[in-house]
């Protein structure tokens, strides 16, 4: 599995949101300009994360993007299902028409479904919030800075 340019880009900008966006709404072409993301392509990106639910807009001056929910209640593993589809690492296996007594159905259970099931595990075991603390931590004034 190969995630697009599409989920990184999407979760980037979703991470950048939730950063920027406390209690207002943040223009596309802001979060283009500090992602080094053009401004059209995110707007179809948004339109999907919009349609799923995960960001509201608000037309106008003042308007722009916002998170639906707090980001802790927000899972990368739904970003990017919303913006990649299945996060399986091969193609849609039909498994009604395996043998299961074949390498083919071996396969299946015992390496592509465990794979599957580890990443669905880590994606959605990560939350927005998650990100943003872990992006403060690294770019944190605070941090410990050894010189030799």
């Amino acid at each position: 599995m190969k995630i697009s340019t599409k989920g990184r880009y999407g979760l980037r900008a979703m991470v950048d949101l939730a950063i920027n966006a406390q209690n207002e709404h943040v223009a596309l072409s802001a979060v283009a300009e500090r992602q080094n993301i053009s401004t059209n392509y995110l707007e179809q990106v948004f339109s999907g994360l919009r349609k799923a639910g995960l960001v509201k807009s608000v037309k106008g001056a003042q308007g722009g993007y916002t998170l639906t929910e707090n980001p802790e209640n927000i899972k990368v593993g739904t970003i990017l299902r919303v913006l990649e589809g299945s996060l399986s690492v091969i193609d849609g296996l039909d498994t009604e028409n395996i043998d299961s007594k074949s390498i083919q159905y071996c396969l299946k259970q015992s390496v592509w479904d465990k794979i599957d099931e580890s990443i669905s595990t880590v994606v959605d075991s990560i939350t927005l919030e998650d990100l943003v603390n872990d992006y403060k931590r690294l770019n944190s004034s605070d941090a410990i800075m050894y010189y030799i």
